[in-house]
Formats: structure tokens, sequence, C-alpha cells
């Protein structure tokens, strides 16, 4: 490819990072707010967080995209651009997906911990903020993990509307070399590098946050195997069954 071309690309990958990041965050809040609703006292909150989630996680995020892009601003007589508009359906979408892992979380923690918060007179933001989210938050990144990659690939959406992401910028640098197979490769490489990156980055984070409230990763992964070998006899004295 010419120096040219490969601005062309490159100006897609920064396009799709952009978009990534302020959907991610979008999608984020979403998460929290939504997925923090789900495990509310109040059933008319519970009622609407969960309306929500089933809407939004059962359209496809295409079309959302289109009615953002298409539908919305001949009704309101305004016009998002496509950064906004991809972002705000992505977001909305991916965020319904997020707030069932903020909320499977919450209800995986110990019931004993939030007994305990109400034993000192806590206030449910309180046993919110101190209890829960600190326990149930190193839980939720390998969800989120996947989460975020199924995002990364849902950027690809985003070129229904001429926007300048990396599969628009790899389409149109197909149709001026006529090179499909080189092309596409490029595209796939692209989006698995920064598919890889992210793994990583989020791997990290993982790590650091089960070790602020005292959790190891790779001593839980042991615990686990040295009761699993406890419960079936393997790895017993002398080399027999227990």
């Amino acid at each position: 490819m010419t120096k040219g071309l490969w601005e062309l690309v490159l100006q897609g990958v920064w396009t799709t990072v952009q978009l990534l990041v302020l959907s991610a965050l979008l999608a984020t809040a979403v998460s929290f707010v939504v997925g923090v609703a789900r495990t509310h006292r109040l059933w008319i909150v519970r009622f609407l967080a969960g309306f929500y989630t089933e809407v939004f996680r059962g359209t496809s995020a295409l079309v959302m995209i289109f009615w953002v892009f298409f539908v919305l601003p001949p009704a309101f007589g305004w016009q998002l651009v496509p950064m906004w508009a991809g972002t705000l359906a992505l977001g909305l979408t991916y965020g319904a997906y997020g707030s069932e892992i903020v909320r499977g979380a919450l209800n995986a923690v110990d019931p004993a911990q939030r007994e305990g918060g109400i034993a000192l007179s806590f206030t449910p933001w309180q046993r919110m903020r101190l209890i829960l989210l600190p326990q149930a938050v190193p839980e939720m990144i390998p969800s989120f993990c996947n989460l975020l990659i199924e995002l990364l690939k849902g950027t690809a959406l985003v070129s229904v509307m001429g926007m300048g992401d990396l599969a628009f910028s790899g389409n149109l640098v197909r149709l001026a070399l006529q090179e499909s197979a080189e092309i596409y490769t490029y595209v796939l490489l692209i989006y698995f590098v920064i598919a890889f990156a992210l793994t990583r980055l989020m791997r990290g984070l993982e790590k650091r946050l089960k070790r602020g409230v005292g959790k190891d990763p790779l001593h839980e992964a042991g615990a686990r195997e040295l009761k699993r070998a406890e419960t079936t006899g393997v790895g017993a004295a002398g080399g027999g069954v227990a």
C-alpha cells in the first residue's frame, strides 16, 4: 500500500479507538446505574431498570444505530454527528448487557456483608459504596473484559453511517487496490492487536483490584485446586485415595 492509503487506515484506527473509549465510558456509567437499580428495594425502580435492560438487550445494535442516526433527527428536529450517534447507540446497547454483570456481581456478595452493614447502621448508599461495590467490582472485570472486546468489534457497525472507522477505511482501501485478502487480513490483525492490548490491560486491573480487597487471583486459583484435590482424593498423602 502507498503512504496515503496507510494514513487512511491509521485515521480509521484512531476513529475506532475514539469511538471505543467514548462508548465504553457511556456503557460503564449505564451499567452501574441500571445494575444497581436492579437491586433496589423499591419494585418500581427494579421494574424500570429491568424494562430498559430487556428493551436494549433484545434489539439489534445495528438497527439502534439506524434509529439514532436516521429516525430521531426528523422526530426532534436535530441531527447528531456520526461519532455521537454511534457512541449513544453502542453505549446504551452494551450498557444493558453490562447492567446484568453488575447486578449478578452484587447479588453474589455474601448476604452476611449486607447484614453487617445494617448492624453498623450504614445507609443503603454507604453499604453499596463501602461494602458491596469494593467486593463486587473485582468479580465484574473478566465479564466486562469480554464485553469490551465485543464492543470493539461492534464499532464496525458505524460504517453504515459512512463514518471513517477502521472497517470503513479498510473497505475504501480495498476498493482502491482491488485486493480483498491482503487488506482484510491487515484489518483483522489490527482488531486483534487492539483486543489483545485491552485484554492485558483488564487482567492487570483485575489483579490490582483483587489485591486491594485482599484477594490474589493466583492464590485463589491455588486454593481452588487444593480444595478440588481434597474433595476427589487426588494428591492425598502416600499417593492413595483418602
